[in-house]
């Protein structure tokens, strides 16, 4: 391609993004990152520079991160073994301490000094400022869901256009005490009461597949009826139902789009919110 072609194909790119962001412009993203996504630093890099991008283009980004694989080589150099039960990690008072540590002195202050250093202004937030939960049933130890979220640091950080980074800890209303949580439900909980024009799961997942093995089978959106027929023929299934049902819930709790997107795909998040065919799941009520 020649240097004016190569510039033409770059202003097209630019006018594609410009309307969406014209229309996001004030708008709140719920952003939840986990998995593999968040073990390549290169691919953390990537992410973290488009969270500056919606910031510098006047969106207000928030993140959820996870931290399950940090959180067990964490315990293994303990000599803690890692339990798990229906998917749940099983907390005990030992695992509890290793998880608010790793979450509040690795993950977390990373991801803030990260965005910094790429220009944007983050500040990191416990989870225990912000989610309020109750102990799980069963034999899980300091597991807990969401019961409310408190809003008064993200408000204010958003106020300060700051990026709230946010931890899966919740504080237990019976005991003041910490409860590890699933950071999927977190940033459900959260988005809905922010009531986000968007939240999406950045993963390792590409997003819902008729053949997993397959990236051409991509189904770009889905909406109720659909994914009830998808799971009736089992392509649904396993750990993308548990996704699928909470990403309905929040659309029925006031979230405008969820999106399911593969964070190991250069700049997706650009992608998915700034091109005209994206680059995951979109799911809409």
């Amino acid at each position: 391609m020649s240097a004016p072609e190569n510039q033409t194909s770059k202003s097209a790119v630019l006018l594609e993004a410009l309307p969406y962001m014209q229309s996001f412009r004030g708008c709140t993203f719920l952003i939840k990152v986990g998995g593999s996504a968040m073990e390549d630093p290169v691919q953390v890099d990537s992410f973290l520079r488009d969270v500056v991008f919606l910031e510098a283009v006047g969106i207000n980004p928030v993140i959820v991160h996870g931290g399950g694989k940090a959180i067990s080589k964490a315990m293994t150099e303990s000599g803690l073994q890692a339990k798990f039960i229906n998917g749940m990690r099983v907390t005990d008072d030992e695992t509890i301490k290793i998880v608010e540590e790793t979450l509040a002195r690795v993950i977390n202050p990373e991801i803030v000094n990260k965005i910094n250093a790429f220009g944007g202004k983050a500040v990191g937030i416990p989870g225990t400022e912000v989610f309020l939960g109750e102990k799980m049933k069963g034999d899980l130890g300091w597991v807990g869901e969401v019961n409310d979220c408190k809003l008064g640091l993200i408000q204010a950080a958003v106020a300060g256009e700051f990026v709230p980074v946010v931890s899966p800890v919740a504080r237990e209303l019976a005991s003041g005490k910490t409860l590890n949580v699933n950071a999927d439900l977190a940033a459900c909980a959260l988005a809905k009461r922010l009531k986000a024009t968007k939240l999406i799961f950045l993963s390792d997942v590409r997003g819902v597949m008729r053949d997993p093995k397959d990236d051409a089978t991509l189904i770009p959106s889905l909406d109720e009826a659909s994914i009830a027929k998808l799971k009736a023929e089992g392509i649904i299934s396993g750990g993308m139902i548990p996704k699928v049902d909470s990403s309905l819930d929040s659309l029925r709790g006031g979230v405008g789009k969820v999106h399911l997107i593969d964070g190991r795909l250069p700049h997706a998040l650009i992608l998915e919110i700034f091109t005209d065919g994206g680059i995951g799941t979109e799911i809409h009520l």
